[in-house]
């Protein structure tokens, strides 16, 4: 058993990379359909909590390949690459989280086309960054490397479309927003909504370095 402990092993961590992905998707699929059923109390609240149960499941894989990572003596990445990617992507998910707390503390009254188009950027970046996890293990392949740089790349333009679908909220919501306690809810909830992109894109440049660096 002692010298079991001393073999060198690579552990599951490209598995439990996808593992964690799917439930970014998971989480962002359900956090969309609470922003659709908004006005649907019980919608609302169910959908809310698979966001709960996809981000309370990647957590632990987070966990598992954190502890993985100090009981593995050989790691297919560098283990720095390894530990900050599995951290931006639970921030992710997080976030996503969060965002269905702040609706739900804010009492927001009605969702605008605003929301809905922000969440819809911010579950294809989610999409986009499962996909991109998924291709880690063949980075030997040149047709992945460029697939994965692709996919990086995609994240790069969402990112951006979720800056310009943000700012054109923003002066809307001064524009027309008569109502100061409503503004200031609207205002901090496309926030959170725009910054789920960004730490998609994060995730997506993390990648961007492992590919470069082991293709």
């Amino acid at each position: 058993m002692f010298f079991g402990k001393l073999l060198p092993r690579d552990g599951n961590f490209f598995e439990l990379f996808n593992d964690h992905g799917q439930y970014i998707v998971e989480g962002a699929r359900a956090f969309v359909s609470m922003i659709q059923y908004y006005n649907t109390p019980d919608l609302r609240e169910k959908y809310a909590s698979e966001v709960d149960i996809a981000e309370r499941a990647a957590d632990k894989v987070t966990a598992e390949v954190n502890r993985l990572l100090h009981r593995s003596f050989i790691t297919p990445l560098d283990r720095e690459q390894i530990h900050s990617l599995i951290n931006a992507m639970d921030d992710v998910v997080d976030l996503l989280q969060d965002s269905c707390e702040v609706m739900a503390l804010y009492d927001v009254q009605h969702i605008t086309e605003d929301v809905q188009r922000l969440g819809d950027i911010s579950l294809r970046c989610c999409e986009r960054v499962a996909h991109a996890v998924t291709l880690l293990p063949r980075l030997a392949e040149a047709e992945v490397t460029e697939a994965a740089l692709k996919t990086c790349e995609e994240i790069d333009r969402l990112e951006s479309d979720a800056d310009r679908v943000m700012r054109s909220a923003m002066s809307r919501l001064f524009r027309e927003e008569n109502d100061v306690r409503e503004l200031i809810k609207l205002k901090a909830i496309y926030e959170h909504l725009e910054t789920i992109s960004d730490l998609c894109e994060d995730v997506a440049n993390l990648i961007e370095g492992i590919v470069l660096e082991n293709s």
